[in-house]
Formats: C-alpha cells, structure tokens, sequence
C-alpha cells in the first residue's frame, strides 16, 4: 500500500526496523531539547504529514524498550491518525519514571502502525443475545 508523506524533518522517513515489523518508528523533530520531569508530559513533533486513504488509520503507540528502560510511554495509546486529519503527527509522551528523561532531535520516541478499519452501523434493539459470559469482564475468569 502507498501512502503520501510529507518530511518536514531532516530525519528519514518512518520505517520499520525489521521485515517482519508492524510498525514504523516515528522521531523527534527538535529545534532543541525537551527535559521530561517525573510525571510530566509533552507533544512532540516529528514533522512528518500524511495522507492515509479512506478505511485506514494509523496508530501511535509507545516502544516498549523506552516504556521499560526509561519509563517513557504514549500518553493516549494508542493515538489515532485519521485519513481526513492533514496536521503534522505528533506524540504525547509522559515520564512515568522517577527520573527526568531528554528528549533529543532525531530520537525514535514512538512507532506507527497502519491499519484498515470499517465503520460500524449502530442497529438499536431491546435486548442482546445471551452468551456463557454475559456482562463478566475486568478479571472475571481469575487470575491464573
């Protein structure tokens, strides 16, 4: 599938790591460094645009070796880019260690997935079919 992008940045493309990666790390677009404090969040540009085709998104989400390395996450993961949004992609990212953390131009801050979707069409009716589950959720089964 083609997607039409635009870098602003002076940093590649998004890309993927691996051929058997699913998603492309996306980088800090910098003039200069942003301190993360413990607890503190900012949006980070990368300069990049897109154009995603009707039926698709792309997903924002944190990569894990800065999650459990540095505690540094995606704020609202995953984020959803729409294919009629046409602003430049940026990523919320928190410090949730108890360390302040650097943010520097070119750093791969996030990955971005591209995924199909479809819109579901809402039929009101008085009542579901019943299952063996029902309304069980939020660790319903145990925890082994």
């Amino acid at each position: 599938m083609k997607v039409k992008i635009v870098n602003r940045s002076h940093h590649p493309l998004p890309g993927y790591e691996t051929n058997a990666s699913a998603g492309m790390d996306l980088r800090a677009f910098l003039e200069e460094d942003i301190y993360l404090k413990p607890l503190e969040r900012a949006l980070v540009p990368t300069g990049i645009f897109i154009e995603l085709p009707v039926g698709y998104e792309a997903q924002v989400r944190p990569r894990s070796g800065l999650a459990i390395k540095k505690g540094i996450t995606v704020l609202n993961t995953p984020g959803t880019i729409d294919a009629d949004y046409r602003g430049e992609v940026k990523v919320i990212l928190i410090n949730l260690s108890s360390d302040e953390y650097i943010v520097q131009d070119g750093e791969r801050i996030a990955q971005m997935i591209v995924s199909s979707h479809t819109q579901a069409e809402w039929v009101q009716v008085e009542e579901l079919k019943e299952t063996k589950r029902g309304g069980g959720g939020f660790g319903h089964t145990g925890t082994n």
